[in-house]
């Protein structure tokens, strides 16, 4: 047995929970925020036999893109005291990052 996480980008979690579902894997949806852009997030949590591993995989690369958007960035400027001048930054979102853990033991209660 695997514990597979998943941290999705909310707009992609809605397209990957909807077929997983329909797969048969049971998951768990929970919101999360990204530490550098504070964006929203979902982190997906399942229980999965090993050997449907790449499958479950396979469903997040499939509907989990990365894109490109431009957001406001904070920076300190040197030449005026501790004040903050924003800058447009284009960044990557989307994608995953996903961890497979091993679990030791598994019990349903």
């Amino acid at each position: 047995m695997k514990l597979v996480m998943a941290v999705v980008h909310d707009e992609d979690a809605f397209h990957i929970l909807d077929l997983l579902i329909e797969k048969g894997f049971g998951v768990t949806k929970l919101a999360s925020t990204g530490g550098f852009l504070r964006a929203g997030f979902t982190t997906l949590i399942s229980g999965v036999d090993e050997e449907r591993v790449p499958e479950l995989i396979g469903i997040i690369e499939q509907k989990c893109k990365s894109r490109k958007q431009i957001t406001s960035v904070n920076a300190t400027h040197m030449n005026v005291s501790e004040s903050y001048v924003p800058f447009p930054v284009e960044v990557t979102v989307g994608g995953a990052t996903v961890f497979v853990l091993n679990v030791e033991e598994f019990k349903k209660v």
